[in-house]
Parts: C-alpha cells; sequence; structure tokens
C-alpha cells in the first residue's frame, strides 16, 4: 500500500520590506544674508567716493539706494546693482545727455603757388634774422597833393592812390640809402643799381608780387598805372614769371583793411620789406600853434630788415628819408 502523500507545503508569505534609512547629512552653517540699510530719512548719506561718482554718472539719488557697507554705507556695488522702483523712475529727473559732437573740416589741397609761398616765408623766417624799426609819419600832404592830382587826372580816368606815393617814396629812399636795396648771396651782399619795387596783392590762389621795374624814375601816374594793370593780372592769374619773379625792395600795404600797424616777413633774398597801416587822425604836438597842438592824419609804417646786410642805424637812416618824402611829397618831384 503506497503511503499517504505529503500535504503541500503552506504559500510562502512575502517578506516585509527593508527600510533602509537616510545617511545622516552633515548640515552647513550658511552665514544669513547681511540686510540692506536703508540710509536714515533726512540724514547724512554715507557713501564711498567711488559710489558718490558712479552715482552722478548714472543720475541715481543716493537716498534711494540702500547701502550694503557697514552702517549703511552705500558702495559702488550698490549703485551698480541698484533697480529704482516704477514710482521712483517716474519721480526722478531723466539724466540730460552731453552729446559731444566732433570737429567738421574740409581738406584743401595746395596750389602751386600756395606751395611756393609756404616754402620761400619759412625759409625766410628760419635763415633771415629779421628786426623792426617802426615810426608814424604825417599823410595830410599827400592827401592834399593827391586830391590835386586826381582832379587833374580824372579827365584820363585815373586816380592815384597814397600806396602810389608809398611806393615811389620807397624808391627814392632806396636810391638815396643804397644799402636797403640790396640782397644777401651768402659769400657776398649784391647791391642794386636800379630800385624794382614788389608790390604785394593778394589772390585766390595767395599773395603775389609783381614788380614796378624803375620805380625810381617813374611818375606817379605810371606807378599808378603799373599797379593797376599788374595786380588785375594777378587776379587773374595771366602774370608772366617776370612779372613777379625777382624785384629789390617788397611793400605789403594792409592799411586799405584797417590794420594800424603790423611786421612783413621779408621776401627772400631782398634785405628789408616795408609794412605800411592805415591813416588814423590824431592829436599831435604843434608849438606853432596857440594850442599847442594840431589834428594830423598819422600812418604807421614798420620797416623789416636782414641783419645781416642792414644795420639798425642803417634801417633808421632808411626810415628819416622815407619819413621826409612822405611829409613833404613835393620833393618827389625834384
Amino acid at each position: 500500500m503506497a503511503p499517504p502523500s505529503t500535504p503541500p507545503a503552506p504559500p510562502a508569505l512575502p517578506k516585509a520590506p527593508v527600510t533602509v534609512p537616510p545617511p545622516k547629512s552633515t548640515p552647513v552653517s550658511q552665514a544669513p544674508p547681511t540686510p540692506k540699510v536703508a540710509p536714515p530719512a533726512g540724514g547724512r548719506i554715507f557713501a564711498t567716493p567711488y559710489a558718490r561718482t558712479l552715482a552722478a554718472e548714472k543720475g541715481v539719488d543716493l537716498s534711494m539706494v540702500a547701502g550694503t557697507g557697514l552702517e549703511g554705507q552705500i558702495r559702488a556695488g550698490d549703485i551698480l546693482n541698484f533697480k529704482p522702483s516704477a514710482a521712483a523712475r517716474v519721480v526722478a529727473p531723466a539724466p540730460t545727455p552731453v552729446v559731444t559732437l566732433g570737429a567738421t573740416y574740409t581738406d584743401i589741397p595746395l596750389t602751386n603757388m600756395r606751395q611756393v609761398i609756404a616754402k620761400r616765408l619759412l625759409e625766410s623766417k628760419q635763415t633771415i634774422p629779421h628786426y623792426y624799426l617802426t615810426i608814424d609819419v604825417s599823410v595830410d600832404n599827400v592827401l592834399r597833393l593827391r586830391k590835386e592830382f586826381n582832379e587833374i587826372l580824372s579827365k584820363e580816368n585815373q586816380k592815384l592812390s597814397v600806396n602810389d606815393f608809398v611806393i615811389k617814396a620807397s624808391a627814392l629812399a632806396n636810391r638815396k640809402v643804397p644799402e636797403a636795396n640790396s640782397s644777401w648771396m651768402g659769400e657776398f651782399v649784391r647791391q642794386y643799381n636800379t630800385v624794382d619795387v614788389n608790390v604785394a596783392v593778394a589772390t585766390p590762389a595767395g599773395l603775389i608780387t609783381p614788380i614796378v621795374f624803375r620805380a625810381d624814375i617813374k611818375g606817379l601816374s605810371s606807378i599808378n598805372y603799373d599797379v593797376v594793370t599788374l595786380a588785375e593780372k594777378a587776379r587773374e592769374g595771366k602774370l608772366l614769371p617776370h612779372e613777379f619773379q625777382g624785384g629789390t625792395f617788397t611793400i605789403s600795404n594792409l592799411g586799405m583793411y584797417g590794420i594800424k600797424s603790423f611786421s612783413a616777413v621779408i621776401n627772400p633774398p631782398q634785405a628789408c620789406i616795408l609794412a605800411v597801416g592805415s591813416a588814423e587822425k590824431q592829436l599831435v604836438v604843434d608849438e606853432s600853434s596857440d594850442k599847442g597842438y594840431r589834428q594830423a592824419t598819422m600812418m604807421s609804417v614798420t620797416l623789416s630788415c636782414d641783419h645781416r646786410v642792414v644795420d639798425g642805424a642803417v634801417g633808421a637812416q632808411w626810415l628819416a628819408e622815407f619819413k621826409k618824402l612822405i611829409e613833404k611829397p613835393e620833393t618827389m618831384l625834384l
């Protein structure tokens, strides 16, 4: 007989879940954030110099900023991190922007004439030892004689200027004092036997000095004709080289522009240049007058001299001769 079968084992119960406790974590200590301290109302605002500079640049009102520094001091970071509220943005005035405009300019190409002028004037100031002598001369008699001559020349449609008398007087003074009618040639001084006067003329292209040849032997009407003709050709750019290259003495007259006096730059290789100012009425001493003075029309002239050629005493002598001729223009006819 077979043994009785073994009853089946009861089903295994499910295992209880094992709870694993979380690992113990070491708490990390954190310093509490530093509270922002608002500046005292109506009191002094403490801020670093840099913070004040930043606030001025950004237009930030320091009274609206809470400082994070010691005892509420406002630092640069507080200004950089400052964000005004909407209300504050409405109330606070916006900083005025400063707009700096760059300089505008126009580059003008140099003409050949301007380059030559610049080269010669630079050479003159760098190599010629200038000195200057100034005197005042009366032109009352010149004005009187000019008026008389112009009445005669009116029929010929010609009108003399004071500058014509100045040219004539300068040419005759050069004949009396030939040292001024000379040039420095490096190894020697060249003294000219003729007097060829350059007259400075302003043109759109620059300054040019056409020549009145043999001015010492020409009459006033001939000098006037030459000056008018040469000046017109100079302004039209029609001067021939021989009409402005050379000369023995130069005159620059700015009197018509109201310039009282000035010192002109010598035209190399010449030794002298005469700068002529405007004629003005002045009170001068007159011992023959009952009042002891009289009104006179005076003109200031300045002689620029090359000290290598013309000594100071020689320059003074030249001006003395010029003064005699201008103040007694009738002697120019002798």
